[in-house]
Formats: C-alpha cells, sequence, structure tokens
C-alpha cells in the first residue's frame, strides 16, 4: 500500500493533485501539508496537517509516523514574487528540497516528485522547439534554484538510489485556483477579468509566445510520470512538458469567441523580461517515448472550458 505525503498541497497544483492522488490511492492514504490552512475540499476529505516544510523535524515526524512511501513536493516561491525576495526565496526553493531529498535518503522513501519549470531555460536558450538537452543558463532567482534542484534530484538518485522524478512544467492554467505570483500567470487572470468586467490589462506583450498546459493535462502527466516503471525512465532529473503553445493576442482572439466585447490593453511590467527569457515552445518527444506522455487540452478547448467554469464559481 502506498502512503503519499503532499507538501504545499494549498498552491495551484497541489489544490487539484492532492485530490486526484487521492480518488486514486484512497482518503486515507494521501496526507496533505502546507503552511496555510487549506482549502476545506482539502482538510474535510482526508487527514491535513500544517507544515512549515523548513521544519526538519516535523516533517521527520510526519514521514515516519505516516510510514510514508511517496513524496510530492511542490512549496516554492514562484518567479515573479521570487524577484522580490530572492535571498529568501532561495533559502526556501532549495533548503526546503534538501530536507526532503536527505530524509528520502535517510528513511528509504520509495519516491519523491519534485517540479521543474520551463524557467530553467534562459535567454542563450533556442526558444524554439526547445530540446530536452541544450544551453541553461537562467538569469532568474526561481529559474537558478530550478536548474540547481534538477542537478541536485539527480545526484540524490546517482548517489544515493532515491528515485526522484520531476517535470519541467511550462504555465499553469486551471480554474479552480487563481494566479499566485508568476509570469504566466497572465493566462488565469485575463479569464477572470473578462467575466467580470469584459476587459484586462496585460503585463506581457501581446507577442509573448510561451508554452502552457491546462491543469488536468499537468495532474495526469505527474501521476503517470510517478507510475512508471523505472527501468523504462532514460532521466531522473526532469522532463520537458509542452503542453500548448500561445501569445496573450492569440487568447484574447479566443476569449472573443465567446465574449465579443472583450478588450485586452498592454502594460508590460518586469514580469516580460522573465518572458522573453523562456522558450516560445518546447520540444517534449523524450517524455512522450519514456512514459507516453499525452495532452487533451488544445486552446479552444482550455477556453471553452475556463469561461464556462468560472462563470459557474463567480456566480456561486
Amino acid at each position: 500500500m502506498e502512503k503519499i505525503l503532499v507538501i504545499g498541497c494549498s498552491g495551484q497544483i497541489g489544490s487539484e493533485l492532492t485530490l486526484e492522488l487521492r480518488k486514486k490511492y484512497g482518503f486515507a492514504n494521501v496526507i496533505a501539508t502546507d503552511i496555510r490552512p487549506a482549502p476545506a475540499e482539502i482538510s474535510d476529505s482526508g487527514k491535513f496537517e500544517i507544515l512549515d516544510v523548513l521544519d526538519t523535524s516535523k516533517l521527520q515526524l510526519i514521514l515516519e509516523h505516516e510510514k510514508i512511501t511517496q513524496v510530492y513536493h511542490l512549496a516554492a516561491i514562484l518567479s515573479g514574487n521570487a524577484e522580490k525576495r530572492p535571498l529568501a526565496s532561495w533559502e526556501i526553493n532549495m533548503k526546503s528540497l534538501i530536507n526532503v531529498l536527505e530524509l528520502a535518503r535517510e528513511l528509504k522513501i520509495k519516491k519523491v516528485f519534485w517540479p521543474s519549470s520551463i524557467a530553467v531555460f534562459g535567454p542563450t536558450t533556442p526558444r524554439y522547439n526547445t530540446p530536452q538537452y541544450t544551453i541553461m543558463e537562467p538569469n532568474t532567482v526561481y529559474g537558478i534554484s530550478k536548474l540547481a534542484g534538477e542537478r541536485w534530484i539527480e545526484y540524490y538518485y546517482n548517489k544515493y538510489g532515491v528515485d526522484t522524478r520531476s517535470l519541467r512544467y511550462p504555465g499553469l492554467i486551471s480554474y479552480k485556483t487563481e494566479a499566485g505570483g508568476g509570469t504566466t500567470d497572465y493566462a488565469v487572470e485575463i479569464f477572470y477579468d473578462a467575466i467580470r468586467q469584459k476587459k484586462y490589462e496585460c503585463f506581457l506583450g501581446p507577442e509573448s509566445d510561451l508554452p502552457m498546459m491546462f491543469m488536468s493535462d499537468a495532474i495526469k502527466a505527474t501521476i503517470d510520470l510517478m507510475e512508471a516503471d523505472s527501468s523504462k525512465l532514460s532521466l531522473h532529473s526532469s522532463y520537458n512538458v509542452a503542453g500548448i503553445c500561445f501569445n496573450p493576442r492569440q487568447l484574447a482572439d479566443e476569449i472573443r469567441k465567446h465574449i465579443p466585447e472583450f478588450l485586452i490593453t498592454y502594460k508590460p511590467d518586469f514580469r516580460q523580461a522573465i518572458a522573453d527569457s523562456w522558450p516560445a515552445c518546447i520540444d517534449d518527444s523524450v517524455a512522450k517515448k519514456d512514459w507516453g506522455l499525452s495532452s487533451e487540452f488544445d486552446l479552444p478547448k482550455m477556453t471553452e472550458l475556463m469561461i464556462s467554469e468560472i462563470r459557474k464559481k463567480l456566480s456561486g
């Protein structure tokens, strides 16, 4: 029987991944933790504990007491917010990962999932069809911490046999959780503002192409990777995953098919430089070959569902 610990269950990924894992493995077998209170659907559907991932003693206590076999470590400071608090963000993002890896080694945890990001790439990386193996020179705190994290998880796999697995997430889009300080968050904010006020001021320029992924595709990819036979995995750093590639202008055009009066304006801020340093489209052929990565949502299908579900949400 698997006993799973989710660290960071209240975030954009964690809030949906926790529920999916509980459906799959049983509500009693997925322990959710976060530094802040969890949404009611998480705290009411299974065990939840407040946890600061920098508190190594409490983390170890939970791992041992619950007899945890798998850890999903999702807690992090995201790209936009990390630029405002660089040293604190480095401390949180890196020290928390080392805490998890060390305890996984000591307690012989079977598998550890840790999310990487397209932020590991930089301005010298090929922007289109970005390969799995390429130049990686990130110029943001978030990207630097993610690249360092990829090297650490692969080191723990090679040196200590800790079965580490990771995805380089593109921008993630969900109607369930609102934006949380990332550079790709315009692609969530835009839907709420389009429905609430029929207009949106975008913090990126109209032609800022970026890879995105609808959350249900990202959750499926995460669980599929964790369930894949280790012998089929050719790497234990982090896999490219692509999803959908589009820019703010294209997304606005798609939204206008449902809300014709929608108006978008552009006022790029500091996140524009971050977006310009990231890939526009990613090659995820290695993930497809190794463990069968697949996606269901394209831009029209995602837009239609986002508008439908957010309207329901805002109407109560």
